[in-house]
């Protein structure tokens, strides 16, 4: 089992990575170009860095992930390939993507993409807070610890 981040814009990299080097587990972290860091972390943390580019993150992250794995991301359409993948998807808010869920999630996605498109803006998203870090994190290892379980 490895974790993997969807890194660009992502608000829970340093704190997944903090955890991740306390338990030795695998974290693979796909970014942009434009986010590289010559930072050295163990050798179980790894970056996979691609081109600037509107899905380039995307992409890559659905040639490495497993069924198994555990993907983080915000991105709805990402989430979706990933189930279909059998990948356990969790949203940094605390909440796990399920195959029931991502049909709303991606009609929201797309009422809200029209809406922008008729110039009637919404709010944007609210700030990331101590509470929600709290909240994923929580989510983060109750799964992990299911998935080990599961295995064995």
């Amino acid at each position: 089992m490895k974790v993997f981040i969807d890194g660009d814009g992502s608000p829970i990299k340093k704190a997944v990575i903090d955890w991740a080097i306390k338990k030795q587990l695998f974290v693979v972290i796909v970014t942009s170009i434009a986010h590289y860091s010559t930072k050295e972390f163990p050798n179980f943390i790894s970056f996979v860095y691609v081109d600037k580019g509107v899905d380039s993150a995307d992409y890559r992250i659905l040639q490495l992930i497993k069924t198994g794995d555990i993907l983080i991301t915000q991105d709805y359409g990402l989430a979706a390939l990933a189930l279909a993948k059998r990948v356990i998807v969790l949203h940094h808010l605390g909440y796990e993507y399920t195959d029931e869920k991502i049909t709303g999630l991606l009609n929201q996605r797309f009422l809200s993409a029209k809406m922008r498109k008729n110039e009637k803006y919404g709010k944007g998203p609210k700030p990331y807070t101590h509470k929600d870090l709290e909240r994923f994190m929580h989510l983060l290892e109750e799964v992990v610890k299911k998935t080990a379980e599961d295995t064995q």
